[in-house]
């Protein structure tokens, strides 16, 4: 298929629907091509559903003037045009490519919404390139998939409709169409991985096999079709394994290895937190899997961990230490008050025959504290004042809930614990004005 705008638009069908479409302009002769074909593309968006938005990393002395370049086209082409500063400095362990790529889509995200559309001119040799270092780094079928033509980005979607296309074809209509566009000297920068492979690399492998593009980004489009029929299987695996949002180490036992660690795969991304690397996943399978009945192993890596209490395996991210046990705040509780150490918030929600009865609520003062110990509560129901330490055993709360969940005290005398239990004589009752306590928990 020839790279014309009745080609894009053949793509663009995929997108009906589509408010506003967004293309992320960088100036290079990629981007500058996809610009240009959308801008010839009246017949499926209105110019006005049409926007550039151009992001500058700040990372080049010419960067400024590359904004104006970007300006200029776009409103040579009559694109409503965008531009964004970005800070895009390498934290520690992270690359300048990674650091500039994660500012980048971070800010793109922030501006889509329902119904928009980000499109990227990422082509054959970028899907080629990617793939190549995936395998470099050890990926799996996910990995080894790339990029896909449409994936969920913000709140909108992320649209790549060059794919098909090479870097030939988008050259070739460069110059018919007589474009110009900003060279980055950083892109021919080998230090950079992906430089590395597009000028040292795939040039020996084109010398050799020149369709080595087309047939690389072919094999993505096989590891995305395996990696769904992986995530299809850990979808059905799920359904016999998880209570909650806990995985029953029983019923994960019965699977193979191979499906309990696809499945663990599939469950950490299903909470979008950061995937474990091999040696986690092997530490997961040996430690937590074969432990103990009363043991509390636990299997941690950057972003998130996983411990296990009672047969069951909880996901989360790292939890920071647990508040000092002196600690009181003072609670208005017309107002949503914010917990320490990334505990969430707790609110106060009107209600009718649950929660707190509104006649406490309204003659005692409020506060929050976490467990000292010692702590007594008689539960709505119960016939008996128990030891909250016993209660929280009983109940099944995992040890490292305990010292963090909130205390509510009216008057200094324990009124709730957090959003699951209401202490007596505060319990609203049946046609009584009540408040209900909303904890915004991380748990």
């Amino acid at each position: 298929m020839e790279l014309t705008p009745a080609a894009l638009q053949h793509f663009l069908k995929q997108t009906a629907g589509t408010h506003r479409y967004w293309i992320a302009l960088s100036g290079g002769i990629d981007s500058s091509v996809l610009l240009h074909l959308l801008s010839q593309c009246s017949s499926e968006m209105a110019a006005s559903s049409l926007r550039a938005v151009h992001i500058d990393h700040q990372l080049q002395p010419e960067s400024s003037g590359w904004g104006v370049m970007c300006r200029d086209m776009a409103s040579s082409l009559g694109v409503e045009y965008h531009e964004i500063k970005v800070e895009a400095h390498a934290s520690k362990g992270e690359s300048p490519e990674a650091a500039a790529r994660n500012a980048r889509y971070a800010t793109l995200e922030s501006l889509i919404e329902p119904g928009d559309l980000l499109l990227t001119a990422h082509h054959q040799e970028d899907q080629a390139e990617t793939l190549m270092l995936q395998l470099m780094r050890g990926a799996g079928p996910k990995g080894l998939a790339s990029m896909p033509t449409t994936t969920p980005f913000g709140r909108g979607e992320l649209f790549r409709p060059l794919l098909e296309f090479s870097r030939a074809e988008l050259e070739a209509y460069a110059a018919k169409h007589q474009l110009s566009w900003i060279d980055d000297p950083s892109n021919g920068d080998t230090g950079f991985d992906r430089n590395y492979l597009r000028h040292e690399i795939m040039p020996l492998l084109q010398r050799r096999w020149p369709a080595v593009a087309r047939t690389v980004s072919r094999s993505a489009s096989n590891c995305a079709e395996a990696s769904d029929l992986l995530d299809q299987l850990a979808e059905l695996d799920l359904q016999g394994v998880q209570r909650r949002d806990t995985l029953l180490v029983s019923e994960l036992n019965r699977l193979s290895d191979s499906r309990q660690r696809n499945l663990i795969r599939f469950w950490v991304a299903s909470h979008h937190l950061p995937l474990p690397d091999s040696r986690r996943l092997d530490a997961i399978m040996q430690q937590l899997l074969p432990a103990k009945e009363d043991a509390m192993p636990l299997v941690k890596w950057r972003g998130a961990e996983v411990r296990r209490y009672q047969g069951r395996l909880y996901l989360m991210q790292p939890l920071a230490e647990a508040p000092d046990r002196a600690l009181s705040l003072v609670w208005h509780q017309e107002s949503v008050i914010e917990l320490p150490q990334s505990l969430g918030t707790l609110q106060i929600q009107k209600v009718t025959g649950e929660g707190v009865a509104v006649a406490h609520l309204e003659r005692c003062e409020l506060s929050v504290s976490f467990r000292r110990g010692g702590e007594y509560c008689k539960i709505s129901g119960h016939a008996h004042h128990r030891k909250l330490k016993q209660l929280l055993q009983e109940l099944g709360v995992p040890p490292w809930q305990r010292g963090r969940i909130p205390l509510i005290y009216l008057d200094n005398e324990l009124a709730a614990i957090g959003d699951r239990w209401i202490c007596e004589p505060f319990q609203a009752q049946v046609g009584e004005s009540g408040g209900k306590i909303v904890w915004n928990s991380p748990f």
